[in-house]
């Protein structure tokens, strides 16, 4: 090895040299990190995931959460052959599980436990079900994700100041706030097409397609001028990044975020939404 090669400072050594003016509050030590990226001595993710741990300090349950109304829920008093279908199709690996009303969640049911049905054993809902562990809204991140660690628990019910609950969050949802969106093989962005319609006429649309081939599919007629994709289109109406489960119309269409994290949108279920009729 060349001397003057092994001479220079590592890594690690340049980063600790920069870092020993040490900062007086939050704004100088996020300055210190991209002082540091701009130096090539952190990569961008590096850097993206350091300001992540820092934002997750700072960020309360209620940012993250996923909405009442979008919570996919199993019925208890629903039949087995009833519901599967709903597990398969939504490919959760666990889902609340309900008396009547989303207010009186009794348990939680991983996907797995299912194959007993299928193995022919005895089945009993009930029997199967996990305790429902409940955070309030207010709660900070990096404490629910400690929980999370300690307890062994991925997911949780989100309880407003009522005692009802407001919506839930798992610990892929906290994980997506310092690393970005975590992918797996069920997501929907893994999907070839961009957009897929279901069966009761929704469309479920990546953020980075196109608008002109957006208009193609669903007949509209959007500019493209000012933004190339769907995603910056729901961007600019919005007026800041939004978060999954918020709402937006834009003519006749309802776009609702369906992934997003601290970063970007993901994905996003459009419908449309008939006019009120003119009453003359």
């Amino acid at each position: 090895m060349d001397d003057s090669e092994s001479s220079k400072p590592s890594l690690l050594e340049r980063l600790s040299t920069l870092l020993l003016r040490e900062p007086e509050d939050r704004e100088q030590l996020v300055a210190l990190l991209h002082s540091a990226f701009e130096r090539n001595l952190l990569d961008a993710d590096a850097l993206s995931m350091m300001e992540g741990v820092m934002q997750v300090s700072e960020r309360q349950v209620r940012e993250i959460m996923i909405p009442r109304a979008q919570m996919d829920v199993i019925d208890i008093s629903e039949p087995p052959e009833k519901f599967i279908p709903f597990v398969i199709e939504t490919a959760h690996s666990r889902f609340p599980v309900i008396d009547g009303d989303k207010d009186n969640i009794i348990g939680v049911l991983l996907a797995k436990d299912l194959l007993r049905y299928y193995a022919g054993e005895e089945f009993n809902v009930r029997d199967m079900l996990r305790p429902a562990v409940f955070v309030p809204e207010a709660k900070r991140l990096n404490v629910l994700l400690r929980d999370f660690r300690s307890n062994r628990n991925h997911i949780a019910m989100v309880a407003d100041e009522y005692g009802g609950i407001s919506g839930m969050v798992t610990i892929e949802d906290v994980l997506e706030q310092i690393v970005g969106d975590i992918e797996d093989e069920y997501d929907f962005d893994d999907d070839g097409d961009n957009i897929i319609a279901d069966s009761t006429g929704q469309y479920r649309v990546k953020a980075d397609t196109e608008i002109a081939d957006f208009n193609a599919a669903l007949g509209t007629e959007f500019s493209d001028e000012e933004y190339d994709t769907v995603g910056g289109l729901v961007l600019k109406v919005a007026g800041q990044l939004p978060k999954r489960g918020d709402r937006m119309q834009l003519g006749e269409l309802m776009f609702t975020v369906l992934r997003a994290d601290s970063r970007r949108l993901y994905s996003l279920l459009v419908e449309r939404k008939t006019p009120p009729a003119e009453i003359f």
